[in-house]
């Protein structure tokens, strides 16, 4: 079938154009949905060629940016949310629908849960009541536009009540916000009523928590109805999830009866109430059988518990006699024993006292004897003799404490000394046992070896006859090789003492260049500067007196230092010599 033309057009304006532009062209959608009648064949043609080149999806991308930065701001981004919702309903992929079912509309749904989260935050934010109103209006608006999908699509209403953010959005305490995703989740039960049973655990929880929530903590009549209203869809459609009820939240019924009686919705209070009631005491009678059942078990174990004791009493009393006369026992030594430590302190006491009145009355009888002159004199000795008492019976504490320390380590030195005493003599005696190897003499060649191997040096050397040189062209080799070496060593000379007159000339423009830098201006010129400039001498006597040294201190060397001056000419300077003449030539310039 031939495609839309119009819907060919806005494709290529929409890769053709900027970032920017997209949005401004994809409104252009609203329009050519417009144009069929819902339902019809034409408008499905439509929608498959929106599909097929992918305007859907960049209305479900740009859900995703910064609507601050679109041309027409949030506004923009609602009515692309209405536009993806009715392009997605009463859409019929043929081709790859696993892809379009599975991937796609939970993307597109997710993103329009996403824009409402935004939505919902930026009204609760505002300050104005313009704004306030606009952003009421378009959360609204892209609420309606989730509802619409999910009455085309009913298996994503699994995908909502999973999305976190459907749960941020429901767990709001703005109490417009709050009614309209209320609606919302009134208008899911109301489309696909068991629902809440496919959805995982955490997810029911945290539904029925919040609807809980909200009766509990808002004395709000609009509130308390809606959430009545969703509990009570609940309870009807979903039979199972009124247990869940009555045993997760034991205080709703109390709540519900208390709280918001009289408040308007009595009708479908009592509705709840009674649901309610009627599981409550299902449960109860079924809480009474199974309290019946868990009596008679524990019955049945507790009398076979008590016959399995009476069996094992006798044994338990006689273990019970003997620990008993046991611990009789102990205490009856301890006792004892603690009597005989006391007697013994007493009577250590005692003698103790007795031996120091008896040391008092012995000192009285030996000071009334004594001079008085010679009282110092006793006491003293008497001190002394005290202290070398108190010194041998401390030195003696102290080295049977050492004693008592060191045994261990005396005792493990002597079984060391006893173990190697031992080792020793076993291997002393292990040593004598062995016998002594004869001497073995090396083997020597045979006469038939020797032979041989005279014969493989003999085939060796005539096959590797050595060189021979005759006396008289070993001396043409030497001299040709003198002669050689002397050539060498003359033009290396030469070109020794080249390259040293170019570097001297070298040295004398660094010079000149460097007396040019320095010279005074033609103003500020005297005689002096002129002389410098006109006459050489004072560089030239300089040098010659250098040179001089150098010649001198050459002659001066010994004769180990002058052995290669066979192959020099009369006028060739020494290396040594040049280099020192050279380095008092460098004025200015590279040295």
């Amino acid at each position: 079938a031939a495609v839309d033309p119009r819907v060919l057009a806005l494709a290529a304006q929409v890769a053709e154009g900027g970032e920017q532009d997209i949005p401004l062209l994809l409104l252009k959608l609203k329009g050519i949905l417009n144009s069929a009648s819902l339902g019809s064949e034409e408008s499905k043609k439509i929608k498959q060629d929106i599909y097929n080149y992918d305007l859907t999806q960049y209305c479900m991308l740009v859900l995703r940016q910064d609507h601050s930065r679109l041309h027409g701001g949030w506004a923009t981004a609602v009515r692309l949310a209405e536009i993806l919702s009715h392009c997605c309903v009463g859409l019929e992929v043929k081709e790859d629908p696993e892809e379009f079912y599975k991937k796609f509309l939970p993307s597109a749904i997710d993103n329009l849960l996403f824009l409402g989260r935004r939505l919902q935050a930026r009204f609760i934010r505002v300050i104005k009541d313009e704004e306030k109103q606009d952003f009421l209006h378009w959360f609204r608006t892209v609420t309606d536009a989730i509802c619409w999908l999910l009455g085309g699509h009913v298996h994503l209403a699994v995908c909502v009540l999973q999305n976190d953010h459907f749960l941020q959005s429901l767990m709001t305490d703005n109490v417009e916000t709050a009614i309209i995703m209320m609606s919302v989740l009134d208008n899911i039960l109301r489309v696909n009523s068991s629902v809440l049973l496919q959805v995982d655990e955490e997810a029911l929880h945290s539904v029925l928590d919040e609807l809980v929530y909200k009766l509990s903590s808002t004395t709000n009549p609009v509130i308390g109805n809606a959430a009545t209203k969703l509990l009570l869809l609940v309870a009807k459609f979903c039979k199972q999830l009124v247990k869940l009820l009555t045993t997760r939240y034991k205080g709703l019924k109390r709540l519900l009866s208390k709280q918001w009686t009289g408040k308007g919705f009595d009708r479908d209070l009592s509705q709840l109430l009674d649901l309610l009631y009627v599981e409550q005491s299902n449960g109860k009678g079924e809480m009474q059988r199974q309290h019946q059942a868990a009596c008679v078990i524990q019955a049945m174990w507790r009398g076979f518990q008590t016959r399995k004791r009476l069996k094992r009493l006798p044994q338990a009393v006689t273990t019970l006699q003997r620990s008993f006369r046991a611990k009789r026992e102990q205490e009856l030594q301890h006792l004892k024993k603690q009597k005989e430590d006391e007697a013994l302190k007493l009577q250590i006491q005692l003698q103790r006292q007795r031996a120091m009145r008896l040391f008092h009355e012995r000192q009285l009888a030996l000071l009334e004897i004594i001079h008085a002159s010679q009282v110092d004199k006793y006491m003293e000795e008497m001190e002394e003799k005290s202290a070398l008492t108190i010194q041998r019976f401390w030195r003696g504490h102290r080295a049977r404490r050492n004693f008592h320390q060191q045994r261990q380590s005396l005792k493990e030195y002597k079984a060391a000394v006893v173990i190697q005493r031992a080792v020793c003599k076993f291997l002393e005696k292990r040593r004598r046992r062995r016998p002594l190897s004869p001497w073995k003499d090396p083997k020597g060649l045979t006469d038939e070896q020797r032979l041989a191997l005279q014969q493989k040096v003999d085939d060796y050397i005539k096959l590797h006859p050595a060189s021979q040189m005759s006396e008289e062209m070993s001396k043409e080799l030497h001299m040709q090789a003198q002669e050689k070496l002397a050539q060498f060593l003359l033009r290396s000379r030469l070109d020794q003492r080249a390259a040293q007159r170019r570097e001297t000339l070298l040295a004398q423009v660094n010079t000149d260049v460097e007396l040019l830098m320095n010279a005074p201006g033609l103003a500020e010129t005297t005689e002096k500067d002129l002389d410098v400039f006109m006459s050489r001498s004072i560089p030239v006597a300089t040098k010659a007196r250098q040179s001089h040294n150098t010649m001198l201190k050459y002659t001066r060397w010994p004769w180990w230092k002058k052995l290669g001056d066979e192959f020099m000419e009369d006028d060739v300077i020494p290396d040594d010599a040049l280099n020192a003449e050279l380095g008092t030539l460098f004025i200015g310039g590279r040295k």
